[in-house]
């Protein structure tokens, strides 16, 4: 669990420092269209929901909030690059991610004088990934985009999903 929050802190600062460390005063203007808002079903939208995203020609970082099958609602965040397989094309992006993707109930089973009692408590189930996403129009375009990942969770019962995604970028 710490190493999720490791990460979650690690992202949440190269997210908002390389996104504002990137502008300057006269791409100001241009602020606006680096911005993006999808909506869809996937890890880049924390199940059905929607992300905004600070796109460059390169990647896209993002916030995510939506809901899974399971109907738990909850955020996720992740940064999609296409340039680190030396590509021509911005269609193809790698991404990591860290996302709620589940609640469980974690049991306590005690004797409490020769009875057995079970207490249960709901547990937020984290899911930390990796993710292929193809973008029609490119990273920085509107358009729809479709992909797979996989990831790790802190379950105690399913600790491994691939997850399918399919939206579209504002």
């Amino acid at each position: 669990m710490k190493i999720i929050h490791l990460f979650a802190i690690t992202l949440a600062t190269s997210f908002s420092c390389s996104a504002f460390a990137q502008t300057t005063p006269a791409d100001d203007q241009d602020i606006a269209s680096q911005i993006s808002v999808g909506v869809g079903l996937g890890t880049m939208y924390s199940g059905l929901g929607a992300n905004v995203a600070w796109t460059s020609p390169t990647d896209l970082k993002y916030i995510s909030a939506g809901c899974t099958a399971q109907k738990e609602c909850g955020l996720g965040i992740g940064w999609i690059k296409t340039d680190l397989f030396d590509s021509a094309s911005n269609k193809h992006g790698m991404g990591i991610y860290l996302s709620k993707v589940d609640e469980e109930w974690q049991w306590d089973v005690r004797n409490v004088d020769g009875r057995m009692v079970y207490d249960g408590q709901e547990k937020d189930v984290y899911g930390l990934g990796l993710s292929y996403t193809y973008f029609m129009n490119g990273i920085n375009k509107s358009g729809t985009t479709a992909g797979v990942s996989f990831h790790a969770t802190n379950s105690d019962y399913d600790d491994k999903e691939i997850w399918l995604q399919l939206g579209y970028q504002f």
